[in-house]
């Protein structure tokens, strides 16, 4: 049967078929246990959660299914020096991003305080919980930290966006690579050069991994359905990764507003861009995004940026200014059609099954 892969052996799930796993609270037990329950991969985001924060969503996780999860990282989750930036460059961030403030009637924010990488204490938590899936972004945690993964029976995922990344990602000795096309909605996940030179289609890169790289590939960007599923599988892929179309139902903690873009005639136009967090990545078209390209000098980086546009987010929202946030999303958004995640996966097994058994008759 086409559900039974290698990473479905790996994994020790029934369908493979992964939930994207969201960061900045957009991942929720409920939206995790829900994908378990049925036979595919639930996963939470947890870049921006401490160790305690960390141990009690894996807790609930825990009590809410039986079945194998996915706890994701980011490896590299500062991109400043030292922490901070220059007061200069401050500045010319708050003279850029001024007007936005002015329209929305609120004062500018003081400078961040400097930014301490938390992936060092995240991971000594990842280790004691010991989740069943382990999947990381922006590089490859230490040869180490893999190996006590791997002691502790952990199985580990590592995103790649161009093939150089996914033969590092090899080299290090992860046990699945996750190819994620620039249709993804999101950061792009890219560690070896610059985002904006990764904008790669899912499943061309998809082919050029599996040409040169022998440890099983998962297809991630692009796929809401059980034909996308299924052309994955053809291409070679041993799983997918779905995000927005899991990102779209009620069982996320993405806001009522962000699912009802989602659905919109707005979904239509995404772009990427890094004016809201420093780092490249997709969502809804916004006019901020547009009115600053190639303004990007200007802005903070990661996640510093991330902090400072948190203030303008937060009026934006409460004055329904919906134009100046950046909302995630794919570029597969406006073929979704279901609001349940356990429809969603039913819908995704029955139209994959469907599409094999009639290449059969």
């Amino acid at each position: 049967m086409w559900y039974q892969t290698k990473v479905s052996e790996i994994l020790g799930i029934e369908y493979p078929i992964l939930q994207g796993p969201f960061g900045g609270n957009l991942s929720s037990v409920e939206l995790v246990s829900t994908v378990s329950n049925a036979g595919g991969l639930g996963g939470c985001g947890a870049y921006t959660l401490s160790p305690e924060e960390i141990i009690a969503i894996d807790q609930q996780i825990k009590a809410s299914t039986n079945k194998p999860y996915n706890i994701n990282l980011w490896v590299l989750d500062t991109d400043t020096v030292d922490g901070t930036v220059s007061d200069e460059q401050f500045k010319q961030a708050q003279t850029l991003f001024k007007p936005y403030f002015d329209e929305l009637g609120i004062a500018l924010p003081e400078k961040p305080a400097p930014f301490k990488s938390r992936f060092e204490n995240q991971v000594e938590v990842i280790l004691h919980q010991k989740p069943p899936v382990f999947s990381f972004m922006f590089g490859a945690p230490s040869a180490d930290i893999l190996e006590q993964c791997h002691r502790l029976g952990i199985v580990t995922a590592g995103a790649a966006t161009t093939l150089d990344e996914a033969i590092v990602l090899e080299s290090a000795g992860v046990d699945l690579i996750i190819a994620s096309g620039f249709e993804a909605g999101g950061h792009r996940p890219s560690f070896l050069a610059p985002a904006e030179s990764s904008t790669i289609g899912t499943f061309v890169l998809l082919q050029l991994i599996k040409e040169k790289v022998k440890t099983p590939v998962i297809a991630a960007g692009g796929i809401a359905n059980g034909k996308g599923v299924a052309a994955a599988l053809a291409l070679g892929a041993d799983a997918v990764q779905i995000g927005t179309a899991f990102l779209a139902c009620d069982e996320s903690n993405a806001t009522t507003i962000h699912k009802q873009m989602l659905s919109s005639d707005a979904a239509k136009y995404t772009t990427l861009s890094r004016a809201f967090t420093g780092r490249l990545g997709r969502g809804i078209t916004s006019r901020i995004a547009m009115d600053l390209l190639h303004k990007e000098k200007d802005f903070l980086p990661f996640p510093l940026q991330t902090q400072f546009m948190s203030h303008l987010r937060k009026a934006a929202i409460e004055q329904e200014k919906w134009d100046m946030i950046l909302f995630w999303g794919g570029q597969i958004a406006p073929v979704l059609k279901h609001t349940k995640a356990a429809e969603l996966m039913k819908s995704i097994i029955k139209e994959t099954t469907a599409y094999f058994d009639h290449l059969k008759a």
